[in-house]
Parts: structure tokens; sequence; C-alpha cells
């Protein structure tokens, strides 16, 4: 299967002739319109909702002939799928402690290109509510790329006052170009990004988040990296840290688990040759590959997992940037469970979509590509949907020593359970502390050791996004910025 015949190009390079409107309508709707099979705009597909009917009727109709039976079935199986996950993530540990493939461009290598050389950077800068918008200015201007080689696009809300009103106080440079988004559904950052993408200057783009503060060479590293590398590497992600990490427990946590992800887990997926579900920021992308395939998806809620996994599926190469792009870390607990629940219900939806007819194992139909998509992507959200009710079993059991949940776990699955809980757990555990270790934050080690409280809230998170995966599906919730120490709220 060729890639013209998976995807339609879904986004013209040139809009000149559209009014915002009709912009807004194209970036929303593009992709969905040209391959209906890569867009979450429809949670799932006549196919799959077929087999999840059939599925669920088949296991009813056992349950009333062999309920003790049904049930012990449910868990071994939930069981075997929770050590295949561990294991699978182990695995990347392994490879991101060797070493993984992280791209390491010097500051001498940076600057070795001279400045006629660089190619034009669009900068796509999303924001929605947003009074602080002159520090995001005052961080994008400190970046060290030639004025006249970026392409900066806010992307403002045409009915967001907040933001309006603030950049009025604003002298922006020239490079600076505001792009008003006509007030359409669904009202998403990638559907933002997809109407700045177009009349873009940029052969190379990338997105920052409001609060973002990018390493000043980040660009110039990015520019070399894709410039010497294979044709076929469309995306380079930087790493992602926070400048707020030691505020409280819940950011040390969260801090601990960025760390996870671009130390050993990003490294050890591309060692692999799995998928990467990108970030949402930080991400440095070919812009003809991204016109190619259609850009981001405006109705799924984590756009930046969907979109790595289709250049995936269709043969491009994601990479590692060791360049650092600092962000702020969720020092609240109900704005954690909103951001994260959001990153779970996009899993969902990215799990869903390419796993529909002509998904990977028709494109790239390969053992790792399989296990990135069902035991990472799915995995994930599924797998901390599933922990509370494992906790709620042990509890009960611990505290009834009831031989009816004892039936239910045959010595097979008893076994293997007792894995998952008390080794599984205890190398999640271990994995922060090394995390620790290498980020050189002794201070996080506590943080790591207290993780089980981390996992809980994952845990509502995960409910919460199955909830809203069904009723509420492609709805954005927006993560509140300024509560790091001495900023503002929203």
């Amino acid at each position: 299967m060729t890639r013209d015949e998976v995807v339609v190009p879904a986004l013209p390079r040139s809009a000149t002739s559209l009014d915002a409107g009709a912009r807004a309508d194209v970036a929303a709707n593009g992709l969905a319109e040209s391959a209906p099979t890569l867009s979450a705009k429809r949670v799932t597909s006549r196919g799959q909702r077929i087999i999840l009917v059939a599925a669920l009727g088949v296991v009813l109709a056992v349950a009333v002939i062999a309920p003790l039976g049904t049930i012990t079935a449910l868990i071994g199986l939930v069981t075997f799928i929770y050590l295949a996950a561990l294991i699978y993530r182990g695995l990347l540990f392994y490879q991101g402690m060797r070493g993984g493939r992280v791209i390491r461009v010097s500051d001498e290598q940076a600057h070795s290109l001279r400045d006629e050389e660089l190619p034009v950077y669009t900068v796509l800068i999303p924001v929605l509510h947003e009074p602080l918008i002159e520090t995001l200015v005052g961080n994008l201007q400190r970046l060290d790329y030639p004025v006249d080689k970026l392409d900066i696009r806010l992307l403002i809300e045409a009915d967001d006052e907040v933001t309006w009103s603030a950049l009025e106080k604003l002298d922006l440079d020239a490079c600076f170009t505001v792009v008003a988004i006509a007030p359409r559904q669904p009202r998403t950052k990638p559907k933002a990004c997809n109407v700045g993408l177009l009349d873009s200057r940029g052969d190379l783009v990338t997105i920052y988040d409001a609060e973002d503060r990018p390493e000043p060479l980040q660009l110039r590293r990015a520019a070399y990296a894709l410039l010497h590398a294979d044709p076929q590497v469309a995306c380079i992600q930087a790493q992602l840290s926070f400048y707020n990490s030691r505020q409280n427990l819940l950011t040390r946590w969260f801090a601990l688990d960025y760390g996870a992800w671009f130390h050993y887990l990003l490294p050890g997926l591309e060692a692999l040759k799995s998928p990467i579900p990108l970030g949402g920021t930080s991400n440095h992308f070919r812009a003809e590959v991204l016109y190619r395939i259609g850009a981001w998806d405006p109705w799924n809620v984590t756009e930046d997992a969907d979109l790595g996994l289709r250049l995936h599926r269709l043969g491009y190469q994601v990479e590692v940037l060791e360049s650092v792009t600092l962000e702020e870390a969720n020092s609240d607990g109900i704005n954690w469970i909103r951001q994260r629940s959001r990153w779970y219900k996009g899993y969902l939806q990215t799990l869903l979509v390419h796993l529909r007819r002509g998904g990977p194992v028709a494109q790239r139909g390969d053992l790792a590509t399989w296990a990135g998509l069902l035991l990472f992507v799915g995995g994930t959200p599924l797998l901390a949907a599933l922990n509370g009710f494992q906790w709620c079993l042990t509890l009960a059991w611990a505290l009834t020593r009831s031989d009816l949940i004892a039936g239910w776990f045959p010595p097979g699955v008893y076994y293997v359970a007792m894995i998952s809980a008390v080794l599984g757990n205890g190398l999640v555990i271990y994995f922060n502390v090394l995390t620790a270790r290498a980020m050189g934050r002794p201070d996080l080690v506590w943080a790591a050791v207290l993780s089980p409280g981390y996992w809980f809230l994952m845990w509502l998170a995960a409910l919460k996004a199955a909830a809203q995966l069904v009723f509420n599906p492609s709805y954005w919730e927006k993560t509140t910025h300024g509560l790091d120490e001495g900023g503002q709220h929203e």
C-alpha cells in the first residue's frame, strides 16, 4: 500500500482566496473529509461498533451460563495484558538506559550554518485566554534565529477578549503575525494549528505553548539536525521539562513522569522502531510532510500522539533531539486531572483510529508497531483505568478473605497477578528512582517512593477520560496556566 493510497492531501499550501470562516472550515474538516478513516471525528467506525456489540453480546451470553468462569476469564485476560504492558515498559527502559537514539547537536554545529543557509522557520503559538501573553512574546524574542527567517504566528480565537486585550498593549516585531481563528467547531488546539499553517512561510514548522520557555538555540539545533537527517525523518521531538518542578509533591511527580518519558521511553521506542506519540509542543516538522499527510486532526484531543502514529504508519521517522523546553508543571490536583484525562481520552481516540480498516496491520504490520499501539498508546489509559478496580479487589479480599473472590483467581492467574502487583509496581518505583538519578535530582527520590499516590490520580483521570470518550469525545479541556509560585491564575 503506497502513501497516496492511504491519505489524500487534506491541507492546501495556500488559502489566500478563503475568508476566515472558510479557512476554519478547511482546517477543521479537511482530514475528516479526505481521509475519514484517519480522523477521530467519528469515535468508532461501523466495523468497530459491530465488533464491540458482538463481543459484549458474547460475554453477556456466556456470563449467564457460566458467571464464575466468565469473571475468571476476564480477570485473567486483564492480568496477562497487564503483565505484557509491564514487560514492554521494562524493555523500553532497558533500551533507554543503553542510550537509545537521541540526536545531539553541539553549540558549534548549531552556529555552523550561516544565516543565509538557515531555512525559514514557522513557529505556531495557539493561545486561549492568556493574559500573560507578554511573557510568551519575551520568551520567543530570546530565540537565537535570524528575525528575517522567522515566521511566528500567534493563533487567537476571534472571540477571545482576554488575549486580544492583552495583545493590544504589545508592540510586536515584524516576524510576528496575528491570526484570528473563526469560531467553528471543534474549538481545539489542532484546529488552530491547521489554520496557522495555511499560508505560513516556513520550510520547517514547530509549536510552542503559551507558557513555554524553549532553549534559545533550539531552532538552530533542530534545523541543523533536519538538514543533515535522512529525508524520511519528518519530525524531531525536543525534550520537555518544568521550571516549577519543586513547587509541591504533584509537580515533583509530574517531573518524574516527564523525565522517564524523555530520558528512557521515547528513546526506547525509537530504538525498537515503534511509533512515537509526539508531545504537544517543541516538535519540529518538515512543512512539506505536514501538508502531504493532512497536518493535525482537529477532532483528536491528543493530536500530537495521533500525528506521531500517522507519520510512522506512512513510513516516516521521528527522532528525539537533546534540547529542552521548560513548561509549567500542573501544581493543582483538579487542574492536573483535567489535563491528564484529556491526554488519556486522546490516546483512546488514537487507538480506535489506528485500529480501523487499513490500520497498522495493513500498512506496517510488524510486531513493533502493534506493541507500540496496543501496549503503549492503548495500554497507558486502559491500565490506568483498571488499576483502581484491581486495588479494590485486593483490598476486599484482604479484609474479608472471601472464598468468592479467591475463586476468581485460579493459580495461573493468581501468580501472574502477584508478580504484576509486587514485582511490577516495585519495578516502576525503581524506574522512577533511576529517572531521578538521570535527571541529577536526588530531591525527587522520595517522590518516586510515593509514586502510588500519583497512580491514584491517574486512575481518576482515566475514569473521567473513558466517560468523556462516550459523552463528549472532542471536548478540549483547557489547562489553566499561571499557577506556579509567583504566577497568576487564569
